[in-house]
């Protein structure tokens, strides 16, 4: 029998043949008989996921304006990818964005940017999520951290210390890695037992800042190439530190993390409870199954509680002060009012006093406004049943998401919706209007932001007490420059131009 002989060329060319019908029939599937076809949208996004990839990664986190761009021209929905859907409409949000009676998957695709994927956050599925985070809502429940009053007020305190030092070496101060340093200082001993301490370091530890909107950034490259974290974590350290130091960092830190995580274990095993009263201490001694209290998925969990319970937080407070120092009419009348509750600036105040304070709360909504939270889209995934968004029907299945900054930025709920005006909580409230139907920063329904209420506790002490005792000037710090986002790397970054949210100390307050 004769055996052909097939030439390497002969080979080659049937391959990129073969190649290439394949690609033309993709093409033709899904831009004609995809079930996503229907949808407006680019051709061009319909066909490849490169289209996200040039923009967020080529363009460095712009795709959030190429989104806006899109809906202004082809309507409220849009087909943003060969599988994704998105949509910007205000008053749709409360339903993608639903309540545990509907069922919301996360979308598999997506939750790899969070490089922790046994994480809560990162859990696809609607079941396993509950499960998850039903162990973690004690803990962060009103009631858990009103009791965690006095720590947060001993780390507002240390905070003091450093400013009253700055104001006698006549120091600027980095506000958006000071207020960081505080919000680390704080999660880290609600969930180890033991903070890092950066509130000591000589530059509150502007390192860490810089590490997390790196790990932020890599965000988006592992949305494009998520086969990529497994093999990323198995690089050794010392060669990612000498290749990218600000990757280096971070996983250092995880390693860190994972210290922690097998120390709290190993104290479990021989029944030293050292970490007490601590997140992970609860969660070990929780009726979750044994393998949700694996050191991996405690790892990643706490990767996620830490880096999220930081950077939200510590954005709002520089947002907010730097709008208070900029409009002096404004600062005076917080302290007026807080002084209502807080004779002197050295008084003690609870949280609960400052909670009714209608001024101060509108000032801390408006701030996390500005700040808008998470920017990158966060698809949901409705697995059994299709959604419907006014005459459209969408496949169950389909990832389809909103964008809370466009939410916070509808002209129609929030007039003049880059200006900084705490009125408009108030007014609405006189009104009679929900603006908290609007109000998205720490997402809705059953995924959203477990840590509301440590933020909320972190921003009420820490606004009235740093503003009462300190006179602060902004230094070399603008709007544009420094506080309006730029680019999206999960939180909103401003312009590479920004030197970060720079004060002076200029005096300490008596009365």
């Amino acid at each position: 029998m004769v055996v052909p002989q097939i030439s390497f060329a002969n080979a080659a060319y049937s391959a990129l043949f073969t190649w290439f019908v394949y690609l033309t029939t993709l093409a033709i599937y899904r831009l004609y008989f995809h079930p996503l076809a229907k949808f407006p949208g680019p051709k061009l996004a319909a066909l490849t996921g490169w289209y996200e990839f040039y923009h967020d990664i080529i363009h460095k986190g712009c795709f959030i304006w190429k989104l806006k761009e899109l809906h202004d021209t082809y309507g409220p929905i849009i087909r943003i990818s060969p599988y994704e859907l998105h949509i910007r409409d205000s008053d749709y949000y409360e339903e993608l964005y639903a309540p545990a009676a509907k069922k919301r998957d996360k979308y598999e695709g997506w939750v790899a940017m969070a490089g922790a994927p046994a994480s809560s956050f990162a859990t696809a599925s609607h079941n396993l999520h509950r499960l998850r985070r039903g162990a973690l809502n004690p803990f962060f429940s009103k009631r858990s951290v009103y009791q965690t009053e006095d720590l947060i007020k001993s780390k507002i305190d240390a905070l003091c210390r450093r400013f009253e030092q700055a104001m006698k070496n006549d120091e600027i101060i980095r506000l958006d890695a000071a207020y960081m340093a505080l919000t680390m200082d704080i999660i880290t001993h609600y969930a180890f037992g033991s903070s890092y301490n950066y509130l000591a370091e000589p530059d509150f530890k502007l390192s860490w800042k810089e590490t997390v909107i790196a790990g932020s950034a890599n965000g988006a490259f592992l949305r494009q190439f998520p086969w990529a974290l497994p093999i990323m974590k198995s690089v050794p350290l010392w060669l990612v530190q000498k290749l990218n130091p600000p990757a280096g960092s971070l996983m250092a830190w995880q390693q860190l993390i994972r210290a922690q995580v097998d120390g709290i274990i190993a104290n479990n095993k021989t029944g030293e409870k050292k970490a007490d009263g601590t997140i992970f201490q609860a969660l070990l001694d929780s009726d979750l199954p044994e393998e949700q209290k694996s050191a991996d998925r405690l790892q990643d969990e706490g990767q996620t509680l830490v880096g999220a319970g930081s950077e939200t937080t510590a954005k709002s407070l520089s947002v907010i002060a730097f709008y208070l120092l900029d409009d002096k009419q404004k600062l005076a009348r917080l302290r007026a009012e807080v002084k209502t509750v807080m004779p002197t600036p050295t008084s003690d105040v609870s949280l609960t006093a400052l909670e009714q304070l209608p001024y101060l709360t509108a000032v801390i909504n408006e701030g996390i406004r500005l700040m808008y939270g998470v920017t990158t889209r966060l698809p949901r995934v409705s697995p059994t049943e299709p959604l419907r968004y006014k005459d459209w029907v969408i496949p169950a299945g389909t990832p389809v998401s909103e964008s809370n900054y466009f939410v916070h930025t509808d002209e129609n709920i929030f007039p003049n919706p880059q200006t900084f005006d705490p009125d408009r909580w108030l007014r609405a409230a006189e009104n009679k209007f929900r603006l908290d139907r609007y109000f998205v920063s720490f997402s809705k329904g059953s995924r959203m932001c477990v840590g509301i209420n440590l933020a909320y506790a972190e921003l009420y002490l820490t606004l009235a007490i740093i503003m009462s005792r300190f006179d602060l000037e902004n230094f070399e710090t603008t709007a544009d420059n420094d506080i309006k986002i730029d680019r999206d790397f999960f939180v909103g970054i401003p312009k590479p131009t920004s030197k970060g949210v720079r004060a002076k100390v200029v005096g300490s307050r008596t009365e």
